[in-house]
């Protein structure tokens, strides 16, 4: 599993790995803003730290596969 992970982190980095990383960087920002601002608003409620966080990491997974639905790799 470890070797798997390193042979695509490899090739990540020599830039092998994706057709078209800057599509790749977009949806990761786009994400990143989205988790970020439900984050944001569901802070401003009056309830405690930990349930915001895990609803905005429930809300950002299921997120995630939507945003990478048409990646394309190499």
């Amino acid at each position: 599993m470890l070797e798997i992970a390193w042979f695509a982190t490899r090739l990540f980095l020599r830039g092998k790995l994706l057709r078209d990383p800057l599509i790749f960087i977009r949806q990761i920002v786009f994400g990143t803003i989205l988790g970020l601002t439900c984050f944001l608003a569901i802070a401003q409620m009056d309830i405690p730290l930990g349930i915001s966080v895990t609803i905005v990491s429930l809300l950002t997974g299921m997120m995630m596969p939507f945003l990478f639905r048409d990646f394309k790799m190499k």
